[in-house]
This record gives structure tokens, C-alpha cells and sequence, in this order.
């Protein structure tokens, strides 16, 4: 049984934790987030989510995974069973959020990076390299990386190639998480998150040293960490950050849970968990932070990386970062080490987000850990090539959005209200404190009761009239594709049909369903 399985070492068990936090949202969304948002405006809010969402949200699902795992439990639904001492039947059915949502976001992740994988070996051979001024390589970087998304239509590069680094990244996938805890997700941690972490410092010093362009590094330094003051009344402002805090963390997802259930009773979650959030947070902030904005600021300028920034989740990572590599000495040797560290980050999060279904088929099916890995990697190849074949009609936002973005908040709401409600603040505290090298200062404990519940469902009301709403009635979306729109909708809504039914197979089974 999953459960049984355990991790090797604390050193490994804290970097497969951070390799599940570190991934595309440092060190792509998050430059995204804050050019979006004023830089050092927006530095603030982030801050803020830290302290008041993060921090507390990271020890609370340590907690609960470890206490599932305690009884028996690596996913969620059984989490949520336990937590309500088996009184609250719902509670389960909820808990399969915990495990189609990463689900969900592993199969369209993986397709995301088996690009930055494309593109490391592009820029081994300079395929997207271009000619002219700084704006002239960037829109030849777009074009490029807009023809190797639109497969079957692609002019620059052959149409197979997309298919192929796909399907390269799940095999390399499947064969990791076939390996199990200590023998797979735990080795590529201890040399994939180092390695990280080696090629980002790398890439910090060489854009530190740039010679400027149309600005200085240090401009884009003091873009990031200046705030002005006037805009932090903008609401936009505070959402876009407490939302990145979710992301980048990973929180609200059930990767976590997974993670912890493998931990033993009396195993620390206090000090680790904090320890997590921290790396995570130098990974986004000093690394991320001092990569993709100075290097855009040094070739673009302020007013350039904000306009580049504002074209799409990855214009400033792919299009700013391969037209800046450009101008360097030895550029496709930079090139290559940029997209490999993303590649790096992204496979260390995807085998995260894929162990929550595989613990569930595992415990409440009944499939052997190699048998379960076979069976996600299958369907995220399957399900992957939608988006490989669609991905220009929207379906992949379409998942991120209800999967990875909206419905991380929904189900930490969720969480939330179980642990410190329903379980209750006093007797979650003490679970907590199990072990703990960390004594969790007291003014937490309110927070936890009070502050970010209030947090959570403040944002979810906003988010819910400002963008949910207007979503999920498809405002402003081309006719043409309401179709796959809808379809992408009905196979998240079936996934997430097939896990209740399988809940309530094995409740019944196990004798515990009433």
C-alpha cells in the first residue's frame, strides 16, 4: 500500500517538498504577476498572502497529511473522512478535488513542460534565434514559439516535434514515478532541485553583469522592489498576488497531503514546513525575481518588459528571456541552461501533482504502485494530446483556470473550514505540534481560525463576481471554440464523477460508508 512507503531522508523529504513548490510559477509566472502589477506594488500584497495564506495554509495541510497518513489515508477523501471523525459523510466526496485537480494540472503542466524541453534543444541550435533590433528578435522568438504551439500548422518547425518532446517528458515521467517514493521522487529531488537551484545562481550573476541596452540591471531591481504606494488601493492588485501565492506554493491542490501522509506520527511538520515555503519563496523572489524582469528591463527597458509582459503567461519567460540570450556571448549555451532550469522545475512539480491519483488508485482501488503510475502516465498522454491538438482553442486555459487557479481557493476554503472548524483550532494545534522542532508562533493560531478563512472566502466572493461568473458563461469567447471549451469542461466534470464513484465503491467495500 502506498501509505507504507516512506521517505529516506529529511533532506530528501525537503526537497521533493520544494521541487513540488518550485516550478514554472517562479521562475515564469511570478516576473509575469509582478510586471502585470507594478513591481514593487505588488511585492507587498505578495508578502502579505505570505504570511497570512501561505505559511498558515503550508502547515495546515502538512498537518492533515500527516494525520491521514497516520490512519491509513495518502489522498484527501480519506483525509477529509478522518478529519470529521467519519461523522461528516460529504466530507470525502469533497476531498476528490484533492486528487482530480492535480490531476488536471499535471496532464496540461506536462505539455507545458515538455516546451521549455523544446526549446533547451533549440537553443542548442539557435532554430529560434533572429536578426535585427531587440523588438525584432522578440517578435521573431513569438512567432516561433507561436508555429511550435500550432501543430499541424507550423512553418518553423516540423509538426512532429512538439508530439515528440510530449511524449518524451511522460516516459521519462511514468518511469520516475514507477520508482516510488524513496527510489524515484526522492532521488530526482536530491539531484534535480540542487541542480535547480546551481543553474539559477548561474543565470543570476550573468544577467547581473549585463551590459545595458536600453536600461541597466539594477533599473530592473529597483522596478521590482519599489513600490508605489498610490496603487496598493487597487483590488486587482491584492487578488493577483494572493493568487500567485497559491500557485507558486502549491497550496489548495492535494500534492502536499500526498507528500506528508508518508511521514511518520512523530515526524516534524513545523520546521519543515516553514522550511519548504522559505526555499520556495528564495527560489521565486531572489532567483526568479532577479532573472527574467532585470534581464528584460537591461534589453527592453521598463516600458518594454511591462508591454512584453502584459501579452501572456509566458511572453516574458520564453519571448523576452530567448531574445535576451541573443545578445550574449555563447548564446545558445545561456539559451539551453534558461529553458533546461525550467524544464528542471517543471518535472519536479509534475511528479507532485501526479502522486495524489496515483496513492488514490493505489488505496481505493487496489493497483500496485507500478500499475497506478502506468495507468496516470497513460491518461496524461491521452488527455495531453488534447490539449497538444486544441491547445489554440483554449481548452489549456480553460483547465488552468477552474483547475489551477479558481479551484485551488475553493478547496482550501474547504480545508480550512474542516481542519480549524470542524476538526477544531485546538485540537489541530496540538496535531501540529506532534514532533515539532518548531514552536508555531501563538498569534497563528487565531490566524488560522479567523484571519485566513476570512482571506479565502473574501477572495472567493471577488473572484466569484469579477471573474468565475463571467467564465464560466464563456464572456467574450469566439463561437468556433465554445465547443472544445465545453467539451474540456465535461471531461474534468467526468474525471471528477469517476472518482466519487470509486469513493464510494471502496467506502462500501471497507465496510465504512452508512
Amino acid at each position: 500500500m502506498a501509505q507504507k512507503e516512506q521517505w529516506g531522508t529529511r533532506i530528501g523529504l525537503v526537497l521533493a517538498m520544494a521541487g513540488n513548490a518550485v516550478g514554472l510559477g517562479n521562475f515564469l509566472r511570478f516576473p509575469v504577476q509582478a510586471a502585470q502589477n507594478g513591481g514593487g506594488t505588488f511585492m507587498i500584497p505578495y508578502f502579505i498572502s505570505f504570511l497570512l495564506l501561505g505559511v498558515p495554509l503550508m502547515w495546515i495541510e502538512w498537518g492533515v497529511g500527516r494525520y491521514g497518513g497516520t490512519h491509513g489515508h495518502g489522498t484527501v477523501p480519506g483525509m477529509f473522512d478522518v478529519l470529521t471523525d467519519r461523522k461528516k459523510k460529504w466530507a470525502k466526496y469533497l476531498g476528490i478535488l484533492g486528487v482530480v485537480m492535480p490531476l488536471i494540472v499535471f496532464i496540461y503542466y506536462t505539455y507545458v513542460a515538455s516546451w521549455m524541453l523544446g526549446f533547451s534543444f533549440f537553443s542548442l541550435t539557435g532554430k529560434y534565434f533572429g536578426s535585427g533590433d531587440a523588438q525584432a528578435k522578440a517578435d521573431h522568438v513569438r512567432t516561433f514559439l507561436a508555429n511550435y504551439q500550432n501543430i499541424g500548422e507550423s512553418a518553423a518547425v516540423a509538426g512532429w516535434m512538439p508530439v515528440a518532446f510530449f511524449a518524451a517528458t511522460m516516459v521519462f515521467l511514468g518511469w520516475i514515478l514507477a520508482r516510488g517514493i524513496s527510489g524515484g521522487i526522492e532521488k530526482l529531488a536530491l539531484y534535480g532541485v540542487p541542480l535547480l537551484f546551481v543553474l539559477a545562481i548561474i543565470l543570476v550573476v550573468r544577467i547581473l553583469t549585463m551590459d545595458p541596452v536600453a536600461a541597466s540591471p539594477s533599473e530592473g531591481l529597483n522596478f521590482i522592489w519599489n513600490p508605489d504606494w498610490s496603487s496598493l488601493g487597487r483590488s486587482g492588485v491584492w487578488i493577483a498576488a494572493a493568487g500567485q501565492m497559491f500557485f507558486t506554493l502549491s497550496i489548495g491542490m492535494g500534492s502536499i497531503q500526498t507528500y506528508a501522509s508518508y511521514l511518520r506520527e512523530k515526524d516534524d511538520v513545523t520546521l519543515t514546513g516553514l522550511s519548504t515555503a522559505a526555499t520556495n519563496e528564495f527560489a521565486e523572489v531572489v532567483l526568479g525575481g532577479t532573472i527574467a524582469i532585470p534581464a528584460a528591463v537591461t534589453f527592453f527597458g521598463v516600458a518594454g518588459a511591462t508591454a512584453i509582459a502584459q501579452g501572456g503567461s509566458f511572453d516574458l519567460g520564453i519571448v523576452a528571456m530567448g531574445s535576451v540570450f541573443q545578445g550574449f556571448p555563447a548564446a545558445e549555451l545561456w539559451g539551453f541552461l534558461w529553458f533546461f532550469l525550467l524544464f528542471i522545475a517543471g518535472i519536479t512539480s509534475c511528479v507532485a501533482l501526479a502522486s495524489p491519483t496515483i496513492s488514490f488508485l493505489q488505496e481505493e482501488v487496489g493497483f500496485t504502485r507500478k500499475k497506478a503510475a502506468g495507468a496516470v502516465t497513460m491518461l496524461g498522454i491521452g488527455l495531453g494530446f488534447f490539449h497538444v491538438v486544441f491547445l489554440q482553442r483554449g481548452v489549456l486555459d480553460e483547465w488552468d483556470y477552474w483547475a489551477g487557479t479558481f479551484g485551488l481557493v475553493v478547496f482550501a476554503a474547504i480545508e480550512i473550514v474542516l481542519f480549524a472548524w470542524i476538526f477544531g483550532i485546538n485540537r489541530g494545534w496540538d496535531e501540529l505540534h506532534k514532533g515539532a522542532d518548531l514552536k508555531i508562533a501563538a498569534i497563528y493560531k487565531p490566524i488560522m481560525k479567523w484571519v485566513t478563512p476570512v482571506f479565502l472566502f473574501g477572495m472567493l466572493g471577488w473572484w466569484g463576481y469579477t471573474e468565475a461568473l463571467p467564465k464560466l458563461m464563456m464572456a467574450g469567447v469566439e463561437e468556433a471554440d465554445m465547443p472544445y471549451l465545453w467539451l474540456a469542461r465535461l471531461l474534468m466534470l467526468s474525471m471528477a464523477a469517476v472518482g466519487i464513484v470509486l469513493i464510494k465503491r471502496s467506502w462500501n467495500r471497507k465496510g465504512l460508508e452508512r
